[in-house]
């Protein structure tokens, strides 16, 4: 397609300068890496990134742009609005199992996340204050890491630092993220409605996108479609 060919134009075009993929965070190479390696450690990426030959950089583009179109197709017949939401189970933070169902009646907000995320860290305050100023209305927010094994042991301190009250769940084999995102974009919110579908979903968060969510959440409480 008209995508791998440019990533293969591209590869080509700065393998003599690798290092423009690691220092310039603005440059097309940078958030192409951040795709496929973002749980590596900054100096371990760099120091594959830059052992690239012009082949090998050329390779690098094709696979990662495949993969992206990969997730981004199968994104688009999962967590697709006015459909019924997914059930799953899973441990939350203390070990208990609690399942999606369990919630039926509710409007639920699933928040997929994860430790090394920042906006995500960013969002949670808001999230926390929305779940507690309307849980009486009938309002859950559903904390969902996508934290590995390894690193599921920060989200419990995370969350105690933080005093959030919502419920955390453990998604260490990312298999429910993995039916919602299959691309894994974090963070990610599904916003599902009394009945158990699917009404909107939100990805990514900078500071103000609080206020149309909760705008939406209200719309739902108050019995709007």
């Amino acid at each position: 397609c008209d995508l791998i060919a440019t990533a293969g134009e591209v590869g080509a075009k700065h393998h003599s300068n690798a290092g423009f993929i690691i220092d310039d965070e603005n440059s097309f190479g940078h958030s192409m890496l951040a795709y496929p390696v973002q749980r590596w450690p900054v100096q371990l990426a760099s120091a594959i990134i830059l052992t690239f030959t012009g082949e090998t950089m050329v390779q690098f583009f094709i696979r990662v742009i495949q993969a992206i179109s990969v997730g981004v197709f199968l994104a688009g017949g999962v967590a697709v609005a006015g459909e019924a939401a997914p059930d799953f189970t899973l441990r939350d933070i203390n070990g208990q199992q609690v399942s999606l169902s369990s919630f039926k009646g509710k409007v639920v907000l699933l928040n997929f996340w994860a430790t090394w995320c920042g906006p995500c860290k960013l969002e949670m305050p808001h999230l926390d204050k929305m779940d507690r100023e309307l849980e009486e209305k009938g309002f859950e927010v559903i904390s969902i890491s996508t934290d590995d094994a390894r690193a599921s042991s920060k989200v419990k301190p995370l969350v105690k630092r933080g005093g959030y009250g919502f419920t955390v769940l453990l998604d260490k084999e990312t298999t429910v993220v993995s039916q919602y995102n299959p691309a894994k974009t974090l963070p990610y919110n599904v916003l599902i409605d009394r009945t158990g579908a699917i009404h909107k979903v939100f990805q990514g968060y900078n500071p103000g996108d609080e206020v149309e969510l909760r705008a939406e959440v209200e719309s739902l409480l108050e019995g709007g479609e």
